[in-house]
């Protein structure tokens, strides 16, 4: 669970398709359950996309899940679950679901986010 809470982990696998950078100094803050962190979120890394903010709803180490409820300006409704599985001892499932609303944009937020989560997979397999 240790790199899922990280911020580093985070900016790490949205390169190229977006970053985050802390609103406040402290970039190496681990993520805890009730609390609430807020970026300057840039589009593909270049295109100001505003204010994201994240609000950890749920961290169950014991079950490997982290649900986020999370908001910018032009996503009011950024919902996003982590499910970790294990299969076999060397195997572990990795599950991303999201919910995500942003009135007349949704079709092209949800464009953006299946490549976005598409990209992370392959990053986090680099990663682990």
């Amino acid at each position: 669970m240790g790199k899922v809470q990280q911020l580093t982990t985070l900016q790490y696998i949205a390169k190229r398709f977006a970053s985050f950078s802390p609103l406040d100094s402290a970039s190496d803050f681990i993520w805890e359950e009730g609390k609430t962190f807020q970026f300057h979120f840039r589009l593909f890394c270049l295109v100001s996309f505003g204010i994201h903010t994240i609000h950890v709803v749920q961290l169950q180490k014991e079950s490997y899940e982290v649900y986020t409820k999370e908001a910018n300006v032009h996503v009011p409704v950024w919902n996003h679950q982590i499910i970790l599985r294990e299969i076999e001892r060397d195997k572990t499932e990795y599950i991303d679901e999201v919910e995500l609303y942003a009135g007349w944009k949704t079709p092209f937020v949800y464009l953006w986010a299946k490549y976005f989560y598409a990209h992370r997979q392959k990053k986090w397999l680099k990663l682990l």
